[in-house]
């Protein structure tokens, strides 16, 4: 009997916000995989170790979470005034799925610093020392982020005193605007409103109407009031993803959101787009202890922000639905702004499981549409191993 070898493709697995990775040079990866399609699914499902019916990825680099499900390549930029072109895969843990359908905010920080150390950025743009500047396309969804990515001695700075909350040790800061970030889903029209109104009542049968934002800003979001929903915005991770009748409820609520937001045609459709529209809800300030058990004031916070990915509530917060927050608490009137106070901001600061963090965005009402410039939030990013990946040939 003979034996197919293990194929060795070069990779980095990197950490980026709250978020892990294995990140590819497109130019890296076989040359089937170069290209959309099937062989690239099944490479990146691989590597992960998906479908896994165990739920644990034991087989793969995958971290049995969502957030630790997630692949990157990146190339050389064929747009013009860009530096790479970034593609996020993010890969169903016990199906073979890789949903293409948005970004991962939280692994956006970490592009930057692969990008220049592995070559992909001029030489001539990263200073000796200071801020290297690189201008990533969002290719999943037509976007443009610029990350400012410190520099010490002609090498990213991955060490510093910047503190995450969700991530133990502190690092380098690395500031990311997400410019003009209303996403132009698929079906949605471009819209950051789909639904052209700010809060809509949204019927969801068997569970009732409910108060909805639903936005197209840094990856479409349904905002809901917590207490419509039985919930007060201070619980941690077990209080919801131990509650499997939690979970179809928040499932049924993002499947009846994605129709009214022209992201599917049927609910039925929601079962291939694991990776968005998110969920999340809000509720007014108020203390409550994170889950490393650090005490979160009610003066620490403008809002509390509860946010589920791929079927369970996050640890922490995505940093694309970070960029939804901060994109409707600077709208007054929606949900995110009631319940940070009533009127549009600049910027707030929102607690979430792990603690709380800070986003801004710009935001502006012209005849009667409102747009969004940029937002911005730091995070940092550090590499945890580099080499090659192995995957069974």
């Amino acid at each position: 009997m003979t034996h197919a070898p293990q194929i060795r493709i070069p990779a980095t697995y990197m950490r980026g916000g709250t978020s892990k990775g294995v990140f590819f040079r497109l130019q890296d990866l076989p040359e089937a995989a170069q290209v959309p399609g099937a062989a690239r699914d099944a490479l990146l499902l691989r590597v992960i170790g998906s479908p896994d019916p165990y739920g644990k990825q034991i087989d793969g680099m995958g971290g049995a979470t969502s957030s630790t499900s997630k692949t990157v390549i990146v190339a050389k930029s064929s747009k013009p005034d860009h530096d790479v072109d970034y593609l996020f895969g993010q890969v169903a843990i016990d199906r073979a799925f890789v949903d293409w359908s948005g970004n991962c905010g939280n692994l956006s920080a970490a592009v930057g610093p692969f990008a220049i150390t592995s070559g992909l950025i001029d030489p001539d743009r990263v200073p000796d020392n200071g801020v290297a500047t690189v201008r990533i396309w969002q290719a999943n969804i037509g976007k443009t982020i610029i990350a400012h990515v410190p520099v010490t001695k002609g090498a990213v700075q991955e060490t510093g005193d910047f503190e995450l909350d969700g991530v133990t040790f502190p690092a380098a800061e690395v500031q990311l605007e997400f410019m003009d970030p209303a996403a132009e889903e698929d079906g949605a029209g471009g819209a950051m409103f789909p639904t052209g109104n700010l809060v809509d009542d949204l019927d969801v049968p068997g569970i009732g109407t409910l108060k909805a934002t639903m936005i197209n800003a840094g990856i479409p979001t349904i905002f809901l009031n917590a207490d419509a929903i039985g919930y007060t915005g201070t619980e941690l991770q077990d209080a919801i993803n131990g509650d499997p009748k939690a979970l179809a409820m928040f499932e049924t609520i993002r499947a009846h959101g994605a129709v009214r937001m022209g992201l599917i045609g049927h609910i039925d459709e929601i079962a291939s787009r694991q990776h968005t529209p998110k969920v999340a809800f809000v509720a007014k300030p108020t203390g409550y202890v994170a889950s490393s058990g650090k005490q979160v004031g009610v003066e620490d916070v403008d809002l509390l922000v509860r946010a589920l990915s791929m079927g369970k509530l996050h640890h922490a917060m995505m940093g694309t639905a970070a960029v939804a927050i901060g994109t409707a608490a600077a709208i007054p009137g929606t949900l995110v702004s009631l319940a940070a106070g009533g009127e549009g901001r600049d910027a707030v600061r929102f607690g979430h499981p792990s603690g709380t963090l800070r986003v801004g965005a710009q935001a502006t009402l012209v005849d009667g549409e409102w747009s969004v410039t940029k937002a911005i939030m730091s995070r940092s990013a550090r590499v945890l191993m580099e080499g090659w990946v192995r995957v069974p040939g």
